[in-house]
């Protein structure tokens, strides 16, 4: 983990800043893209908003700090940094002021002068996710003297898929990227994460994620493939 207090300056490819809603999220959406990026030599930097449990009815300490535990370990398979994560109430970021979530957003993309952006869709029946996706794209803004190129959002499955586009808009992909060679680093990642899966034929099962990543894949001619929304590209 870096400090508020440090300054990134990095000359890289590309310098990546994923913000999920929560722990978890980061490997069930792009776990292969983030191993890829690594491989290629990007850094990748990932920021959660709230501890993911506290809506499980009584806050429950030892979970909480179980999946923290989960994630430095699956953060560790795939290559990324953590940053400092917030612990806003889980599944109700809708009572919480818009711009604290913004404010929160702001300070890792200072910190860390990001390229790329990854986040939630907007289409996710999850409240959090969509008021994290709301947040992101008001936090990067197009601005003068922005050096961001562009954002990407993502799907996760039981979010994304139980939406509808009557009432939660639609998730329409339109870049793929091929995790054909890192779709092992994403399961061994997702393992890690054991109380948050489930079992076969729910969508977040192990076999509903394969059975996602082969049909983004077949659409593409591909064995394994995340699909993601570019939501804003800019050519510097």
């Amino acid at each position: 983990m870096i400090s508020e207090t440090q300054k990134i300056d990095i000359t890289n490819t590309h310098i990546v800043l994923v913000i999920v809603a929560h722990r978890d999220d980061e490997t069930l959406g792009l776990g292969g893209t983030i191993a890829r990026h690594i491989e290629n030599g990007d850094i990748v930097y990932v920021i959660s908003m709230t501890d993911g449990e506290g809506a499980r009815g009584e806050e429950n300490e030892k979970k909480i700090k179980a999946r923290f535990k989960d994630s430095i370990m699956a953060g560790k398979i795939l290559g990324l940094t953590w940053l400092e994560g917030f612990n806003f109430p889980d599944n109700a970021l809708d009572t919480v002021p818009l711009l604290a979530i913004i404010k929160v957003i702001e300070k890792a993309k200072s910190l860390t002068n990001p390229t790329l952006i990854y986040t939630h869709s907007s289409a996710d029946l999850n409240i959090d996710h969509r008021i994290v996706s709301q947040a992101t794209l008001t936090a990067f803004r197009p601005q003068p003297n922005e050096v961001w190129q562009e954002i990407r959002s993502f799907e996760i499955p039981s979010a994304t898929d139980y939406g509808h586009k009557s009432i939660t808009n639609f998730f329409h992909p339109n870049l793929y990227i091929d995790i054909t060679k890192t779709w092992n680093k994403k399961l061994t990642a997702i393992n890690e994460y054991k109380m948050e899966m489930r079992s076969a034929p729910h969508s977040r099962s192990v076999e509903g994620l394969e059975n996602l990543a082969k049909y983004r894949g077949n659409q593409v001619g591909v064995f394994y493939a995340e699909a993601f929304e570019i939501i804003r590209k800019i050519e510097r």
